[in-house]
């Protein structure tokens, strides 16, 4: 017979970090990247690893993508906060 598991303690909040700072930073962090590999895109072609700077481009784009997102989510979260 098994027993269903019930949880003994309250679930805490969860914490708040800033998001925007992170989420920017990982995007400047792929852009560069993306920049300190493009010098070196024929070597890359040469080898079949081109898709290496084309992945960082990839995560620069989405983390533009990410900062837009957790900005909207920032500034809901503050007018739900302020209309409680």
């Amino acid at each position: 017979m098994t027993r269903k598991w019930t949880p003994r303690h309250e679930t805490p909040e969860p914490l708040e970090a800033n998001d925007v700072a992170i989420v920017t930073g990982g995007t400047i962090v792929w852009f560069v990247l993306f920049l300190v590999q493009l010098p070196f895109y024929g070597w890359f072609a040469a080898r079949g690893h081109s898709w290496w700077i084309w992945s960082c481009l990839a995560g620069a784009g989405l983390g533009t993508v990410g900062i837009w997102y957790v900005r909207k989510r920032r500034e809901a979260l503050r007018r739900h906060r302020s209309d409680a």
